[in-house]
């Protein structure tokens, strides 16, 4: 049996690849990366998104990649209420939430939005 540590990486299909990091980065405080021969990404705590144009994606690849098909969780160790703030003030629109939901080690509070390609995107804490 494999013991699966964490997740390394996710693959984002995008409509616009300079678009997307430019969200992630100011909205979510994504560090971009460029590795593999102009390959782009976002990189957080130890784990990051690599980037594919949509119609130009790199082998291999998810049998329909398609931008937009993605729901993420992402855990912030900012209090929800300055995290809601702070994406509201780069223009971001909160389309629920706060609402409870339950995490992968227990119950969290989460508020969604969605990135320039319609990914759903949840914000969460975990409860103390």
């Amino acid at each position: 049996m494999l013991a699966i540590d964490r997740v390394d990486h996710i693959v984002l299909t995008c409509h616009d690849v300079d678009r997307t990091v430019a969200f992630y980065e100011k909205a979510l405080g994504m560090q971009p990366v460029t590795f593999a021969g102009g390959r782009r990404g976002l990189a957080f705590g130890k784990q990051k998104f690599n980037l594919h144009q949509a119609g130009r994606e790199f082998e291999p690849k998810a049998l329909k990649p398609a931008p937009g098909a993605i729901d993420l969780c992402l855990i912030t160790l900012t209090p929800l209420e300055e995290a809601i703030a702070h994406l509201k003030a780069c223009g971001v629109t909160i389309i629920e939430g706060p609402v409870e939901k339950t995490g992968a080690t227990g119950p969290i509070l989460s508020v969604y939005f969605r990135d320039p390609d319609g990914n759903l995107v949840e914000v969460s804490n975990y409860r103390a």
